[in-house]
């Protein structure tokens, strides 16, 4: 009989098939292949994009030329633009305000096919450094409330283009999805005067089921209410609700966690496109719970969302965390 699990944060239900599991050899992906062409995002073409905000690069080298480690610049299609004044305002029972907010792509090396697993630790720690930096330079701007940090590797999880990036975006408001999962951290921290995932952290840590990788900073486990086959949470140890306040000391913790973390996931799904997401808490005031703790949560595109998850709110997962945590740990 399949098993119907609660997730603690947000009180969401997963179905999760235990009778009949499916193995990595039972799914039918679309692989991330490499199209090349003309790439804007390569060396030799800082101009085809807006002019860089912010980059890690050769001190001897001008912005704007070829010379850079990590690159940041403005999305050149942004959702949502820097100027202006929010104005929210009515329309009859309608809400609506100007797109406001902030916009920005940070291409996380200069080779158009390495993705994290290719590059070497010190090249994945200088782009998260920039996370952090583009984020506490974000805050410092009252209109912003929240800042997404996500990534989409390969065109099945949506990336428009190959090369690969990271985008970094900042709201005027706390998104749904995020405040739910805060009001539902909060909740438990009320009533337990604990954490929620500070007492994940130290139940799978002692369980070990699900854990995948472990340092002295991070843990990366496949979460008992996984919504999504193979999905991964990387977490620090250490309680931290923001993820641009993270010590500088656990960077390179994280850089190592990351790369193996998605290595593993490679070494069963050659090519396998995926989406990565830190969940942070709001900035500037807004909804900042002391119960939340920042994490990294990181899903392979290994099958679609259909009717019954878009019209139930359940999600069915055909294979237990338990058993995807295995398959990882020994690839």
């Amino acid at each position: 009989m399949s098993e119907l699990r609660r997730d603690p944060i947000g009180g969401r239900w997963v179905i999760v098939d235990t009778d009949h599991p499916n193995k990595p050899e039972d799914f039918e992906y679309e692989p991330h292949s490499w199209r090349g062409g003309v790439c804007p995002f390569c060396y030799g073409n800082e101009s085809m994009t807006p002019p860089e905000i912010e980059a890690v690069r050769d001190p001897s080298t001008q912005p704007n030329t070829s010379g850079w480690q990590v690159r940041v610049v403005p999305n050149k299609f942004p959702a949502l633009q820097i100027e202006g004044d929010l104005d929210r305002r009515g329309l009859g029972i309608y809400d609506l305000a100007n797109g406001v907010g902030a916009h920005e792509v940070l291409i996380e090396s200069p080779y158009h096919q390495k993705d994290i697993p290719d590059l070497l630790n010190e090249e994945i720690e200088n782009f998260i450094t920039m996370y952090c930096r583009r984020a506490l330079d974000l805050v410092k701007d009252k209109r912003f409330k929240y800042i997404m940090v996500f990534k989409n590797f390969g065109a099945a999880a949506g990336a428009s283009l190959e090369h690969p990036h990271t985008q970094i975006v900042a709201l005027p408001m706390v998104p749904k999805n995020v405040m739910e999962e805060i009001k539902g951290a909060h909740n438990y921290f009320e009533y337990r005067e604990r954490c929620v995932f500070c007492d994940i952290i130290r139940q799978e840590t002692q369980e070990k089921e699900r854990i995948i990788l472990e340092n002295k900073h991070f843990v990366s486990f496949c979460p008992f209410v996984s919504r999504f086959p193979f999905e991964i949470w990387i977490i620090p140890k250490k309680h931290n609700g923001l993820f641009c306040h993270m010590p500088q000391e656990e960077i390179p913790a994280l850089a190592s966690i990351l790369k193996d973390t998605i290595t593993k996931l490679k070494n069963i799904f050659a090519n396998v496109s995926y989406n990565f997401i830190v969940h942070s808490s709001p900035i500037n005031g807004d909804g900042y719970s002391e119960g939340y703790h920042w994490h990294i949560e990181f899903m392979p595109k290994l099958m679609r969302v259909a009717g019954f998850e878009w019209g139930s709110g359940f999600y069915i997962v055909p294979t237990p965390p338990e058993l995807a945590a295995k398959y990882l740990r020994e690839s």
